[in-house]
């Protein structure tokens, strides 16, 4: 908590003492990353083409700058600084203290001390809280409870996925050069080092981030809990496990070789497997909330407390965090991967973080696809929500592995032969992490109809559908098959599974809805058939007509396919002639290897996500989380064909986006073109006009098909006109890009479309 960087919470930490009285002891000498290799640079250059469209004071800064702000610096290796003016430490303790003495000036009441005993649920929703005081009736609870949150978890059935690690910093004596400075030095993060060093009155503090294989899990409190009583204890340090730090600490700051070691503290902070927190509410129960699993209590309290105090009062999160979502785990997430995780994420507080990032630790895990044995040494595996799931897959002569870069790199060449292969032949691809949730009950219709801005779709019918927000922003993107009267299929994206079925399950509770509503994720595997051959592959092993006439695009039917009864969907993300194919997942493999063998005179092989996000960008398709989320309005997005305003149901969102509409826009999302060279855009880059920020890109990729790189962005609405020059920043360098008309690739049932009435013309 002592050398950690500040970041969203300076307002609030600047105005604290004026507003409370309370001194809060906050230092602002501003925070230095060091750059000291090439590829550090380029993280830092990739980080600041994000930071460029946010109103975020951070300046990327050379050798001679970083030695200005501290020139107690050995400049030998040095070669950058990532500078944030403003930013400091702070001491937690009169920092809690303050923001104790404002809450109960807004009238909350503070118990202490309060071990919560029990927790009971209410049928209408809310709590009763049990602690030595009292019971305690509560609307909602919110979990912000540090190293005790998975104890508070289990006290209603859930196992969080948080652990202490011991954290271990150093504070010398008076440092005569330290002494002699005419201001306070910044904090600076040695990331070659592994560790953050600041000033402590006239002398040094230094905090390292061990290996994984010397660094310490305090596991004994997630098997046993925390021992009755702890609270202001620590644990012993341990100079021998950090020795390699403090080396290179003295090697970059030389002064501290001389320096005396006047106290080692090693104490807990608790760390999820991610790193990132678990901030919101929890799928599973009602009126649940979570604020744990902080790394770094201190940088996001103010900002965190701020989020989930909006969202409480307004039934909606004030902008996209889904990657905090406490939702991204679930029962795959055992102790084991946990404290590998851990382990894994602790250790990676100092390494260069590179675009299409893997980590390996705790994988797999007990959510793999019926195929992973056999695909998984055929292919570069990515994570996804626990499952396993091909990026792209290997061909003799390929290199072969994990190879990350800031620009192309081994997957290129193999992602352009996968899209080359769905494009002219048939290509398969493992589809198994989808969400996927029946939804069926009397008043099914009526919930959906309310819930999504679509209309539903009849029986053996498939459409796109959005949950929106009461403000208007997309929440969630799903595709709803009705299977038969009254049932629905829902499918969603691997990474917001619980996140939907938590906002679905809030609304058939809170109307009273008569509904049942089961998850089916793990349960029905999902092929993704795809490809000019597709259907000819498909139709040798199902008696079914798959012709255009009795099969159409977005219509579902049951069927026997190699003997096994599954559903198919005429539907692709690729834009292509395909299918999905919904199986049971002990049938999946079965299935997948009759279809393999099948199409081996079309050419059939298998093909990645890396693929499909490149056709799909080719195609104009809209990807939810990126050109769509709780940030974005449908209309900006240009999702106005799926939203049906007209549509009698008063679904949630809809007064708000008749206001908005109203209103007119003010940005929207444009399709461009780039000229790169080694490099492509992925989506949050900056983009720029007469040397000014205005917009961001969203997502974006190389398109195989027309050789070019190719992004959607968000632009004002007068710069998103078709012909309209802008650049796109890429690890510092702007690149031309061109607004041009969606999409590059006309997709399969457009192309069917044109070509029938060519021919119908006389």
């Amino acid at each position: 908590l002592e050398g950690g960087e500040g970041g969203g919470d300076i307002k609030l930490y600047e105005q604290l003492e004026a507003e409370t009285g309370q001194a809060v002891g906050f230092h602002q000498p501003g925070s230095v990353r060091i750059a000291s290799t090439p590829a550090r640079v380029d993280e830092m250059k990739y980080q600041m083409t994000r930071t460029h469209w946010h109103p975020t004071p951070q300046f990327l800064i050379g050798p001679k700058k970083v030695h200005e702000l501290f020139p107690l610096l050995n400049m030998d290796k040095v070669l950058a600084g990532l500078y944030t003016p403003g930013d400091g430490h702070i001491d937690p303790y009169s920092l809690t203290m303050a923001l104790a003495a404002g809450a109960r000036m807004y009238g909350a009441q503070i118990y202490s001390s309060a071990p919560v005993t029990g927790l009971s649920p209410t049928l209408d929703g809310r709590w009763d809280v049990q602690t030595p005081h009292g019971t305690i009736q509560a609307n909602r609870i919110v979990n912000a409870t540090g190293f005790w949150a998975r104890e508070l978890g289990q006290m209603i059935g859930f196992e969080h996925p948080t652990i202490p690690v011991h954290h271990q910093y150093v504070v010398t004596a008076t440092v005569p050069e330290v002494k002699a400075l005419k201001k306070e030095l910044p904090v600076i993060r040695d990331l070659e080092g592994s560790y953050y060093l600041r000033q402590e009155r006239d002398g040094l503090l230094f905090g390292p981030y061990e290996r994984e294989e010397k660094m310490v899990l305090q596991d004994s409190w997630v098997r046993d809990g925390v021992p009755p009583g702890f609270g202001k204890e620590l644990f012993e340090s341990d100079l021998d496990r950090i020795m390699d730090h403090v080396e290179m600490a003295m090697e970059m700051v030389p002064v501290l070789k001389h320096a005396d070691i006047i106290n080692i503290v090693s104490g807990p902070i608790t760390y999820t497997p991610d790193l990132l927190p678990m901030i919101g509410p929890h799928q599973g129960v009602r009126n649940y909330w979570t604020a744990i699993g902080f790394g770094y209590g201190v940088i996001h309290a103010g900002g965190v407390g701020k989020f989930l105090s909006d969202w409480i009062m307004s039934g909606e999160p004030p902008y996209d965090l889904i990657e905090c979502d406490p939702n991204r785990y679930g029962k795959w997430t055992t102790v084991p991967f946990l404290c590998a995780k851990a382990r894994e994420s602790y250790g990676f507080n100092n390494v260069v973080g590179y675009p299409k990032e893997e980590r390996f630790a705790g994988r797999p895990t007990s959510r793999v696809s019926a195929l992973y044995d056999l695909l998984k040494d055929k292919c570069s595996m990515g994570f996804h929500a626990g499952w396993e799931q091909p990026h792209y897959f290997y061909k003799p002569g390929d290199d072969v592995g994990y190879r990350p870069s800031f620009t192309r790199t081994n997957w290129f060449g193999p992602v352009g032969r996968e899209c080359k292969l769905v494009m002219e032949k048939v290509g398969v691809i493992d589809l198994s992490p989808f969400g996927k949730f029946i939804v069926k009950g009397k008043d099914s219709h009526k919930l959906l109809d309310r819930l999504f801005a679509n209309t539903m779709p009849k029986v053996g019918l498939t459409n796109i559908s959005h949950m929106l927000t009461p403000r208007g922003r997309v929440y969630a993107e799903v595709t709803i098959t009705q299977l038969a009267p009254g049932e629905f299929m829902l499918i969603t994206g691997s990474g917001s599974e619980l996140h939907d079925l938590r906002w679905i399950e809030r609304e058939a509770a809170d109307g009273s809805y008569e509904v049942d509503i089961t998850n089916i994720t793990d349960s029905i595997g999902v092929l993704g058939v795809a490809g000019p051959n597709s259907r000819k592959v498909l139709q040798k092993l199902t008696s079914e007509d798959l012709s255009d006439a009795a099969f159409k695009f977005l219509h579902c039917k049951s069927i026997q396919l190699a003997g096994v009864h599954l559903r198919a969907i005429r539907i692709s993300y690729t834009g292509e002639l395909g299918w999905e194919l919904y199986v049971d997942m002990p049938k999946m493999a079965e299935v997948y290897q009759a279809i393999m063998e099948a199409g081996q005179e079309e050419g059939i092989d298998n093909f990645g996500t890396y693929a499909m996000a490149s056709l799909r960008l080719e195609k104009g398709f809209r990807g939810w989380g990126a050109e769509m989320n709780c940030d974005t309005n449908p209309l900006e997005a240009g999702l106005d064909y799926f939203i049906k305003l007209n549509k009698p149901a008063d679904f949630i969102g809809k007064k708000a986006l008749h206001e908005i509409k109203a209103q007119g826009l003010v940005r929207k999302l444009a399709y461009l073109t780039l000229d790169t060279d080694n490099i492509d855009p992925e989506g949050n880059e900056t983009i720029w006009h007469e040397g000014k920020v205005v917009g961001n890109t969203t997502s974006g990729a190389y398109s195989y098909s027309t050789q070019q790189s190719l992004a959607f962005g968000y632009l004002p609405i007068q710069l998103a006109t078709v012909g309209q020059k802008v650049e796109v920043e890429l690890l510092g360098r702007k690149y031309p890009a061109t607004v041009v008309q969606e999409p590059l690739v006309l997709t399969e049932p457009t192309r069917t479309r044109l070509q029938k009435k060519a021919k119908s013309r006389p």
